[in-house]
């Protein structure tokens, strides 16, 4: 996960609490998040470098929409992440 942008990361998060969720579920997660509106040109190539580097996997939920769901390598590399970040934020 060290080579992925914040954004990137907040994206996998997202992904991995929902079940299956579409791109446009993704997208209202993280414009509530960062609160302001994400457009489709940075939200949609983003979920393709997740999909390439096998963290995410794409799929079809119809003809229009595609769904995302977190791969293995893509809980790992969440619970690898948090377990670095926890040896620096002690909350």
């Amino acid at each position: 996960m060290d080579n992925l942008t914040g954004f990137q990361r907040d994206l996998l998060y997202v992904i991995a609490s929902f079940d299956q969720p579409s791109g446009q579920t993704v997208n209202d997660e993280v414009q509530e998040y960062y609160d302001s509106e994400i457009q489709h040109g940075r939200l949609y190539p983003n979920l393709d470098t997740l999909v390439d580097h096998e963290l995410v996997e794409r799929g079809e939920l119809d003809r229009r929409t595609n769904y995302y769901a977190l791969t293995e390598a893509g809980s790992d590399a969440i619970r690898e992440r948090r377990e670095w970040e926890d040896q620096y934020v002690d909350l």
